[in-house]
């Protein structure tokens, strides 16, 4: 499984570098630059009459992945930018999907025990979740709370205890985490996850 330290040129691409592991993994010859810059949906924060207007993480990255200050993005983003990359490519192999709220069992059952790693939210070394901050949205106007902590990881395993992952964060490499920590942190942040198929 080839591993990729976010921490020096990517502080908060988490969801991208954990994406082209996992495309790596398959075989194809990406960068994360390249993801970034050709598949990756992404969107500025903009101040309007004093009060900070942003995008929708379940539509875009918000901010820059290269931006230490910027967020994240939710799985419906990745699973898209996936699917991008394998259409830019020309690569009928494979699909993506986003598996949010599907149960643990089920992901070990449909991709780990296939020897499919996946994409999974949870939390920074599984810290504990912290409720904020706030912004409006740029389209609706609505306020949103964003759940720090976020963080994205490869899952590529599990046993008794817990949960194997790629973890790109300050070099983590390959960690394992445990079981109910993992799987309390991965509720928090709306069970999300997102898998390859095989189509061929």
């Amino acid at each position: 499984m080839p591993y990729i330290n976010q921490s020096v040129r990517y502080p908060t691409g988490c969801e991208s570098v954990s994406a082209v592991m996992l495309l790596q993994f398959l075989g194809c010859p990406v960068t994360v630059d390249e993801f970034i810059e050709n598949d990756l949906e992404q969107k500025a924060f903009e101040e309007r009459d004093g009060l900070l207007f942003g995008p929708d993480p379940w539509k875009y990255f918000c901010g820059s992945p290269y931006d230490e200050e910027s967020f994240g993005c939710y799985a419906p983003v990745i699973c898209e930018a996936l699917n991008h990359y394998f259409s830019r490519t020309g690569n009928v192999q494979y699909e993506a999907v986003d598996e949010t709220g599907t149960s643990m069992e089920e992901l070990k059952k449909k991709y780990l025990d296939e020897r499919m790693p996946v994409v999974f939210w949870a939390a920074i070394n599984m810290r504990k979740p912290i409720i904020g901050p706030s912004w409006r949205l740029l389209d609706t106007g609505e306020e949103f709370t964003w759940i720090s902590n976020e963080h994205c990881m490869l899952l590529v395993g599990y046993d008794e205890e817990g949960y194997w992952f790629n973890d790109p964060y300050e070099n983590n490499g390959v960690i394992h985490y445990l079981k109910e920590v993992t799987e309390d942190r991965h509720r928090v942040q709306y069970s999300m996850a997102v898998g390859v198929r095989r189509l061929q």
